[in-house]
């Protein structure tokens, strides 16, 4: 009889005896990993609220020609306090100035041996200001009675408005608040339709807070901020995880 036989059988069978015991923990393991997950719930909650800017900005711009610089400044001053006094006489005395813009105007000339040269024939000055006001529907409609400021022979051009909710930090730490309310509304239903209850959350997941216009369901990646029109729709979503019992 060969002696190294029995000390063969026990290896093999010590192999086995490892194999299984292997292919049990892991089976264990899936069996607590599946109870693990049974026990909490995901869901996304959301909110909508309409809100209504309570800033607007308006910015616009005059321009003044002339054959000198000084005259161009001489003129854009004149101008420029023309336009002081129309804002202030529609109540908006809050506006600011900023830096003027001069460009050298040219022309070509032909001279008598049909040469032809680029010379200075003047200036163009242009200067922006920026209204800043509560008052929202107010301000966009003088911006149609700017006709007032070309009868005295002053270039005012408007460039548009921005409307801005100011409270929109207040406003997205509401809608959280209101998203999270609704994720675990949503939770309570699905749990109740397998018999369970909720416990605590688990954990919360911020989703980017959109800023669109009235109704509007635009998303991006960064978050929307819409300062094209005076009512807005501000929307907010939340990942939320809450325990099963």
């Amino acid at each position: 009889m060969n002696p190294t036989r029995p000390h063969l059988f026990g290896l093999v069978a010590g192999l086995f005896l490892a194999a299984g015991l292997c292919f049990a923990s892991l089976i264990l393991t899936h069996a607590w990993t599946r109870i693990a997950e049974s026990q909490v719930i995901n869901v996304t909650g959301s909110a909508r609220k309409n809100i209504r800017s309570d800033l607007i900005v308006w910015r616009a711009n005059f321009t003044v020609d002339a054959t000198t610089l000084l005259d161009a400044q001489l003129k854009l001053q004149t101008d420029y306090a023309k336009i002081s006094t129309f804002l202030k006489a529609h109540g908006l005395a809050e506006f600011s100035a900023h830096p003027v813009q001069i460009r050298e105007m040219t022309a070509q000339r032909h001279s008598d041996d049909e040469s032809t040269a680029v010379v200075r024939v003047g200036y163009r000055l242009t200067q922006s200001i920026e209204v800043r006001s509560a008052e929202v529907e107010r301000v966009p409609k003088l911006a149609s009675d700017t006709g007032e400021l070309l009868q005295q022979d002053v270039s005012f051009v408007s460039e548009g408005f921005e409307f801005i909710y100011t409270k929109a930090g207040e406003a997205k730490v509401e809608m959280m608040a209101e998203a999270t309310k609704d994720a675990r509304s949503r939770a309570e239903q699905i749990a109740e339709q397998g018999g369970r209850t909720i416990k605590e959350l688990r954990s919360a997941h911020m989703g980017v807070v959109q800023i669109n216009p009235l109704y509007s369901t635009s998303t991006s990646w960064e978050g929307n901020n819409d300062t094209s029109t005076l009512e807005k729709t501000i929307t907010a979503t939340i990942a939320a995880t809450f325990g099963l019992k």
